[in-house]
């Protein structure tokens, strides 16, 4: 490999390295603290957080446009020049320039203004969150918690569907993934913190709630039912009750959300909140029909559903959802369809309305086609025929609960395990091997630089394994070096020539050096994949770090070697004592 591929190699290596820590230094260096608690909320409190704030910030702008009405925009500020200006343009008139912080309020009512400063304020937050979420993670050993392993009865699914022509292991596999989307969709609900939630073996769930959590809360939530069921629209029901909520608005419901006269409905209904989801992606009461009255009676369950895709209508290229019936499914559903033209059905997930659709023809094949939604609903609502249906019985198998003060306590003692096993064999390096020592101090930096890249790029958890397995790596990385060096103390021995000694130091050394790592890293891979929780952790970090080390000892330490010798013309080397 010529030297130029070599430091392409390189650069690319390091941009690509950069690129993919932005999110971890994005997150633990440029969020403040206050910021990351927030982003670490549920989107529940988010919301809230984003409303209340901008509230006050209206209240305050006009406050200060009141007591001073020539006042200029401030700097911090130029964002609502912008879009005053905008305004003042979609209204057919002229910007006042300059522009006073009256002349800017102006231009918005009062719903516009607070909606825009609500959008700040969500941007900013959902942008750290996304840092979050794309940045390296820390385990509960260390930043402290409640881990909880859930296992999931996949063979009962199995008996439940009763169809011998399905893909059981598919089955299985969607029945899993599912169930985690729901158990994610369910936890931030209920306004919990940022949950880590991945499958674990075959049929096991692992949870991590970073921060203080209930564990009676943690298990209601768990074991909560997310069934999905079709039921009938009352809509002479809907309508009156509608007409009265008009009037007397969240007073017809008690603390508990049940109905303070329950003879505002027919005996056999009740009252659903639909539900569609708002800029947050939060279920949000619909403000054109914020309640409709079902039916108790489940007209056809969910476990019916075979399928659910999105298509488009041939005419109009609006989105659709279709799904499939099974065959007891499509019997229900064509009977009561045949009988019930006009009727309206709700989609129930939760005892909470996902969709509502008014039958316009019979439908006897079990096919059936919702249209009227935009591309985001379309795809909102196949989630909900995809994932509420499946009735996977949970198990809380263990949970553990970690105390902030040991992961804080764990942190300091790892970095501190890191950082002074570095220091040490740098410094036994620059003594040893004296001028090539520097070479393996710098390839030491960036093999530590290019394993938090990695942990980084594919969301991984540093855990105290994890740091352990680090702090192995880089003894591994020295003894690379060290097998290196010792072969071209011995060419130099022989009297070779600078440029020849490190050719064939390198060359001597590359097959000693790859087997000892192939080894090392085919063990990793194996503890990665059959162990598990501290096992798993300190095995990806060990096969990370071993990819990194052969890098940096073939590659970039070569490349340093190659650059005093043709760049700064160098004759001898300085890589241990005796030794010229």
């Amino acid at each position: 490999m010529s030297k130029k591929s070599r430091l392409a190699i390189i650069l690319t290596v390091l941009a690509l390295c950069f690129w993919f820590l932005w999110p971890s230094l994005s997150w633990y260096v440029r969020t403040p603290k206050d910021a990351q608690a927030l982003a670490l909320g549920s989107l529940e409190k988010i919301k809230d957080y984003s409303s209340s704030s901008a509230q006050k910030d209206v209240e305050a702008l006009k406050a200060q446009a009141k007591e001073n009405p020539d006042a200029l925009l401030t700097d911090d500020q130029k964002w609502l020049l912008k879009a005053a200006r905008k305004n003042y343009k979609a209204m057919g008139k002229e910007a006042p320039s300059p522009m006073t912080l009256r002349d800017a309020l102006l231009a918005f009512d009062r719903d516009e203004l607070t909606e825009l400063i609500e959008k700040r304020y969500r941007d900013e937050i959902l942008k750290n969150k996304n840092y979050y979420k794309n940045s390296v993670k820390l385990g509960l050993d260390l930043s402290g918690g409640m881990n909880v392993i859930v296992k999931a009865d996949l063979d009962a699914v199995v008996a439940s569907v009763g169809d011998s022509s399905i893909d059981v292991d598919a089955l299985k596999e969607q029945a899993l993934q599912q169930t985690i989307e729901t158990l994610t969709s369910r936890i931030d609900r209920f306004g919990l913190s940022e949950p880590v939630i991945r499958q674990q073996g075959e049929d096991r769930i692992y949870i991590e709630l970073p921060g203080a959590a209930e564990t009676d809360q943690i298990n209601s939530i768990i074991m909560g039912k997310g069934i999905l069921n079709f039921r009938v629209v009352d809509s002479d029901a809907t309508n009156n009750f509608l007409s009265q909520y008009m009037i007397y608005g969240d007073s017809l419901f008690d603390s508990k959300g049940k109905l303070v006269d329950a003879s505002l409905i027919p005996e056999d209904c009740e009252v659903l909140g639909f539900y569609t989801q708002d800029d947050y992606g939060l279920d949000l009461l619909n403000t054109q029909m914020p309640y409709v009255v079902v039916k108790k009676e489940v007209l056809l369950d969910g476990k019916c559903i075979k399928k659910a895709d999105i298509g488009q209508e041939q005419l109009t290229g609006r989105p659709t959802v279709n799904f499939e019936l099974d065959s007891e499914g499509a019997q229900i559903f064509g009977d009561f369809t045949a009988q019930n033209v006009g009727t309206g059905i709700a989609i129930v997930s939760d005892s909470r309305i996902k969709s509502y659709a008014t039958i316009r023809e019979a439908i006897p094949t079990g096919n059936v086609q919702i249209s009227g939604f935009s591309q985001t609903e379309a795809q909102n609502l196949q989630k909900v025929l995809q994932t509420a249906w499946l009735d996977v019985p949970l198990t809380v198998e263990s949970q553990q609960v970690i105390g902030a003060s040991l992961g804080d306590q764990a942190i300091r003692q790892g970095v501190f395990a890191i950082l002074a096993g570095l220091a040490a064999i740098m410094v036994f390096m620059l003594i040893w091997y004296k001028g090539a020592g520097v070479n393996a101090c710098l390839a030491q930096v960036l093999n530590l630089y290019i394993m938090f890249s990695i942990l980084s790029a594919f969301n991984l958890t540093i855990t105290l394994p994890s740091i352990a397995g680090m702090i192995l790596t880089i003894g591994m990385a020295v003894d690379a070096n060290v097998l290196i060096f010792e072969r071209i103390k011995e060419e130099r021995r022989l009297g070779k020539d600078r440029a020849t000694s490190i050719a064939n130091g390198f060359g001597n050394a590359l097959w000693a050096i790859l087997d000892s790592n192939i080894t090392t890293f085919i063990a990793a891979i194996f503890m990665s994949q059959l162990g598990s929780g501290s096992i798993q952790g300190f095995a990806v970090s060990l096969a990370i770090g071993v990819c990194s080390t052969v890098f940096t000892a073939l590659v970039v330490s070569r490349l340093l070697f190659d650059f005093n010798t043709e760049a700064v013309h160098k004759q001898n080397i300085s890589i241990g004592w005796g030794i010229k």
